[in-house]
Parts: C-alpha cells; structure tokens; sequence
C-alpha cells in the first residue's frame, strides 16, 4: 500500500481522538489501531506520528477549498470578494472546528511554530494562485504576507462565531480586506517613489534567493489587491 494511501486511513482514523487527546501520540497510537495498519507501515508513513496527520489534515483543507474555488464563478466577482470567497471556502473544507483548534495548540508550540507559519503561507499562497496572481516583484511577498495574516485572524474568530451561517465571521473578514485595501493605497503611493525603489532593490535582490527557484520572479508588470 502507498504511503499516501496510509496517511489517509489513519488521518480518517485519528480525528474522533483529536478531540480529546489533540494531536498526540495517544491519538496516533489509536488511529494505527483502529485502522489496522502495522505500527512499521504507520511509522514509515508518518515519522513524526501524529504532527504528520494534523500536516495532512491542513493540506487536504487547502485542496478542499481548491477545488470549491474551481467550481466558482470568480471571474464575476469584485476582486476583493474573491479573497473573501476564498477564505469562506477554505473555513467551510473544516469538518470539525476542534480539529482546527487542537492544531493551533500543537503548532503553538516552539518546536513546531515554523511548520505552522509555513502551513498558514502555503494556504495563503494557494488562495492567490488560485485566484490568478500575476505578481511577480515586491507584491508576491506582500500579498502572501497580508493574507496570512487576514486569514489567521479570522480563524481565530470563526473558532467562537456561532451566528448563523457564520456571518459574523465574514462581515470580521470583510473589515480585515477592507483594512488591506487602505495598506495597498499606501503601498502604491510607495511604489512610485523614486527613492524608495532605490532603498527597496537590495532587499528584493535577496529575498529573490530564498524564493523557490519555480515561483521565481519573472519580467512582468506587479499585481496587487484591487480596490474594486
């Protein structure tokens, strides 16, 4: 069996536990159980027990709201809308809100905080390129960046909205877009300054060299947040 195929019976099987043991050791040792894969296959699949599921679980998310977002008509939107859209249907590929909760405890802790902020990116990063983005300078960066943060806070919020259909948490979310809409005036006014594109050449030069080798800039005209 492929190693794929192990990490989901044993993602399937491990989230009735989360609840109540998060995403511990415990509850690894009863999904293996329960899903009747030997401890050795379990261990090959997933060496770090259960952190490796609570990273599955984050990424099938991402590939949930993926795949809703393919069936939407963005292109009808304002731009904004998309983001929120996007959010919404990341939030709605959750099928169990402690999940969630008993991952941020997990990857609150220091060993595992960089996994977290990476995983919360690479949702970030998803979102932009399913929605097109264009960016290739300074933008790529920032937008990510900006997202990450729109959608962590708003995690935060829908973990204690229980308004009907979560509309308390979208009108939260629709401020959190609108306040990045007022930082992207800003930045463009940035942008268009001489002197700080001059202050600017250097850092991008070296952020450029940590950027994946594939999503590397590339000449073109910079996307941003649309105001519409």
């Amino acid at each position: 069996m492929a190693q794929s195929d192990v990490k989901t019976q044993l993602l399937a099987a491990i989230k009735p536990h989360v609840a109540f043991d998060g995403w511990g050791p415990e509850a690894f040792a009863a999904a293996v159980s329960e899903a009747d894969v030997p401890p050795e296959v379990a261990r090959a699949a997933c060496p770090r027990g259960a952190v490796d599921l609570a990273v599955a679980y984050h990424e099938a998310g991402d590939a949930a709201m993926e795949a809703a977002l393919a069936d939407m008509a963005l292109g009808e939107m304002r731009f904004r809308d998309r983001v929120a859209a996007a959010v919404m249907a990341r939030l709605a590929a959750v099928d169990d809100p402690e999940l969630v909760r008993r991952g941020m405890t997990l990857f609150a802790l220091p060993h595992h905080a960089a996994e977290g902020a990476a995983l919360l990116w690479g949702t970030a990063d998803r979102i932009w390129t399913a929605l097109g983005d264009t960016s290739r300078d300074v933008n790529w960066y920032t937008k990510r960046a900006t997202l990450s943060g729109v959608y962590g806070s708003t995690v935060l919020y829908w973990l204690g909205d229980h308004s009907p259909d979560h509309a308390d948490t979208r009108a939260f979310l629709d401020r959190r877009i609108e306040d990045v809409m007022r930082f992207e005036k800003l930045k463009a006014g940035l942008r268009d300054n001489a002197l700080f594109s001059g202050l600017m050449a250097g850092p991008l030069r070296v952020l450029d060299r940590v950027r994946a080798p594939e999503a590397a800039p590339r000449t073109g005209m910079p996307g941003r947040w649309s105001g519409r």
